[in-house]
């Protein structure tokens, strides 16, 4: 639940064995490098580490700079991966419940601990179990209470509840802070840990402590799960001809929805458009590309991305522009994040006639790859790249700004008001 995929070539796909996708999250780039050397020292055995001791110091090891023993590779340091072999030999030797010990299980803690230390909460590892929920929740349909989040400031965060589920039905909102989770403390827990605390069967209760945005003290809340399946375009006619379109996510299903949204919106004359991409915690980086396509002219930058050497990589809009012209609103909040910054950032830079309305998005600037391994059982998910807009803004943690802020009061929640809305009609009314 906490990610957005970026889908890959199908063809580049078959030519690497392997099913990538691309994942717009937070922050620092890990190589995958680790990832086999880890796995490869692993299951082959470093038997000349384990008689040797790894170096005592206390300087930094740059990545690039170091050699892993028993490979030929030239660098300045080196580290033997004797001592992962003596700690796994005392705890079979001498942990009291050794005989319940999972290899399994330890070598994939490991894996998980290796990407842990990068401080990317979106580096991770998925076992089985965690793969098959995050491919269940990416194509919109699971079981649990319907929540995007996310870290920010190290703290759990609520990036968005989806539309319709007992999450936003239970009165979270983008922004939360989560503090338990069914009484356990969640400062330590890694985001997929918390996934995995609020997924579950249908029918199900789940207990989360929270914090709302300026809230004097924190309250406890208890959801019942169900099954979450997100349409990700809604289309609405408001007065004056104005075509309300609404987008939940960023799925497999979603270009094809909102171009058959926009065909309807064509086929009205002198209509105006209100974009609304609130509580929108992202999804395939390809599918905003795409929506991007059909709002802005062949060859304009949808979005610049960084890679780990800093060089920069225009991705422009690909063609079958039918809206550019169409005066357009696009409401934004807290909830906005990924994807949905990359849309909201490409149509605010490249086109005069679009305003933002509402709130301050959620600042995720980063780009992640997901790669199935062991024949797509597990899989790892890892920081490759930054994305900055297309006049090379980087907003990471710091979101996109509106250029019309309209903030949601506590009255509002309760009473089920939308000042923002109202306003998006009022402006684009003018445009």
């Amino acid at each position: 639940m906490d990610d957005d995929l970026k889908k890959i070539n199908p063809e580049e796909n078959e030519r690497n064995n392997v099913k990538r996708n691309r994942i717009i999250v937070n922050s620092v780039i890990l190589s995958i490098i680790v990832v086999i050397l880890l796995v490869g020292s692993f299951w082959l055995g470093l038997e000349k580490g384990r008689k040797e001791n790894i170096d005592e110091t206390d300087e930094k090891f740059p990545l690039e700079k170091t050699l892993i023993l028993n490979k030929d590779r030239a660098k300045m340091y080196s580290i033997d991966f004797a001592l992962f072999w003596k700690v796994w030999d005392l705890l079979k030797e001498n942990y009291v419940d050794a005989q319940n010990l999972d290899a399994k299980k330890l070598f994939y803690g490991a894996i998980k601990g290796m990407l842990a230390s990068t401080g990317d909460p979106y580096t991770t590892f998925f076992n089985p179990e965690e793969n098959k929920m995050f491919n269940e929740e990416i194509s919109g349909n699971f079981e649990g209470i319907g929540i995007e989040i996310g870290m920010k400031s190290d703290i759990l965060t609520v990036i968005a509840p989806l539309e319709g589920t007992p999450a936003e039905k239970a009165g979270l909102r983008a922004g939360d802070k989560i503090l338990k989770i069914n009484d356990q403390i969640t400062s330590e827990m890694t985001i997929d840990e918390a996934v995995k605390q609020m997924r579950g069967p249908k029918g199900t209760e789940v207990k989360l402590v929270i914090f709302h945005n300026n809230g004097k003290e924190s309250q406890e809340i208890i959801i019942q799960r169900d099954t979450i399946s997100v349409k990700s375009v809604k289309l609405e006619f408001k007065e004056n001809d104005i075509s309300y379109i609404k987008i939940s996510r960023f799925g497999e299903d979603t270009g094809r929805d909102f171009k058959l949204a926009l065909q309807k919106v064509l086929a009205k004359k002198n209509q105006k458009i209100i974009l609304d991409l609130r509580n929108n915690p992202g999804g395939y980086l390809e599918i905003a590309i795409d929506l991007a396509s059909r709002m802005l002219p062949k060859g304009k930058v949808v979005v610049i991305e960084e890679s780990q050497d800093k060089k920069q990589k225009n991705m422009n809009a690909r063609g079958g522009d039918v809206a550019s012209d169409i005066p357009t609103v696009v409401l934004i909040n807290e909830g906005s994040a990924s994807a949905s910054e990359i849309l909201a950032g490409a149509l605010r830079d490249n086109r005069e006639n679009v305003q933002l309305v509402g709130e301050r998005s959620f600042g995720k600037g980063s780009v992640q790859e997901k790669i199935d391994l062991s024949g797509g059982e597990t899989a790892v998910k890892i920081t490759v790249a930054k994305w900055l807009t297309p006049k090379g803004e980087q907003i990471n943690e710091k979101g996109i700004n509106p250029d019309i802020e309209v903030k949601l009061s506590q009255e509002d929640y309760e009473k089920n008001l939308d000042p923002q809305l109202d306003k998006a009609i009022e402006i684009i009314r003018g445009m």
